[in-house]
């Protein structure tokens, strides 16, 4: 949407408009600006949600599974959790046999890891970005 659309809608006109978007993204409220991309169509159809159990839950050991997985291309999300697993991550593949790779050569491996419980995503009802914006 064009920051005349934006100013229009909440009903600015352009140039205060376009100085509280500044000031938004300044303050770190916005942090960015993407497309939505069809994965499958970019070569990706397979998305894996993997529950990571760690086998140390000391700070560095923390920080240092999630360098490891930010420096992965294929997780595509990693939130710490609070109870039995310590992450979920999602993950994206090309295939199966690529999925299996990762999770064999990256992911299992990896310094500290306990188990790694994976499933495969059938389908998905609802992939909303952000969060709402409520009125």
């Amino acid at each position: 949407m064009t920051n005349v659309e934006l100013a229009d809608r909440v009903g600015l006109t352009a140039p205060p408009c376009l100085r509280r978007v500044r000031a938004l993204e300044q303050a770190g409220v916005i942090r960015g600006y993407h497309a939505e991309c069809d994965a499958a169509q970019l070569g990706f159809p397979i998305t894996v949600f993997a529950m990571v159990s760690l086998k140390s839950q000391a700070e560095s050991d923390l920080a240092a599974f999630e360098t490891h997985v930010t420096a992965l291309p294929e997780v595509r999300e990693c939130h710490m959790l609070n109870g039995e697993i310590d992450f979920v991550l999602k993950i994206v593949a090309t295939d199966l046999e690529s999925f299996q790779r990762f999770l064999t050569t990256h992911l299992t491996t990896a310094p500290n890891v306990a188990s790694v419980k994976s499933s495969l995503t059938i389908r998905s009802a609802k992939s909303a970005a952000g969060v709402p914006i409520l009125e």
